[in-house]
């Protein structure tokens, strides 16, 4: 039979994206429900770049859907797994979250602490070895430098030393997760550390500290490639 233009392969491997607004990057919405299978946007960011590397290399092989939502903290992730992966069934879920259970703290008292992170963390990665125990999971890394909404000034003297710290912590915890569930880890903070220390640009790979410009999103891409086809 003819393909149809748009249309997905049936057995193709379908991988869910999931976070907040560095997953969302402005993704086309209408993509959750249109019919004909085709994902017409995945936003600016690196589940673009990582769906298009996929589709040129494995063509028919991976279907990819993005379910980012900016502003979201874990407790959000949790309150929508059912909808956003179980009755999805991907093959394979990424998961990035954590830099807004900080900074909704810090800007509103409204974020997730380390510990309660770490808890909601762990239920989510349960409920989806339960519902789909066959199912790939990476975890990603949360990430933050110095930048317009980090850094500290004169009116927020603490303000690095509160994002540096409570990312560190949503860090250790994420890491923890991964290894407590033997899932693919994907470490990001060190690799931007180390391209930030060597560029002359303020906010050349994180415009604000936190979301990733174009060359941020395509470290994450690369880092996230190298790891999901050596696994």
């Amino acid at each position: 039979m003819r393909k149809t233009e748009g249309m997905v392969a049936k057995m193709a491997k379908r991988i869910v994206f999931w976070g907040d607004s560095i997953t969302d990057a402005g993704r086309d919405r209408s993509a959750e429900t249109d019919k004909s299978g085709y994902n017409r946007y995945l936003g600016c960011g690196y589940a673009q770049l990582i769906q298009a590397a996929l589709g040129y290399d494995f063509p028919d092989e991976y279907e990819v859907l993005n379910r980012g939502i900016s502003g979201n903290r874990i407790v959000d992730l949790y309150a929508r797994i059912k909808a956003d992966l179980i009755n999805l069934k991907p093959d394979v879920i990424s998961i990035l979250i954590g830099i807004n259970d900080v900074w909704h703290e810090y800007a509103h008292q409204n974020g997730v602490d380390a510990e309660k992170f770490e808890l909601v963390y762990d239920w989510i990665v349960q409920e989806i070895r339960e519902s789909l125990p066959d199912a790939k999971i990476l975890v990603l890394e949360p990430f933050v430098l110095p930048g317009s909404a980090t850094v500290s000034t004169e009116e927020a003297p603490n303000r690095w030393e509160f994002f540096f710290t409570e990312t560190r912590l949503r860090q250790i915890a994420s890491r923890k997760i991964a290894e407590k569930y033997n899932l693919v880890y994907i470490p990001l903070q060190e690799e931007f550390d180390r391209l930030d220390a060597e560029t002359k640009t303020e906010g050349y790979w994180l415009g604000d500290g936190v979301h990733p410009m174009g060359a941020g999103h395509e470290m994450i891409k690369r880092k996230w490639l190298k790891a999901f086809l050596n696994v």
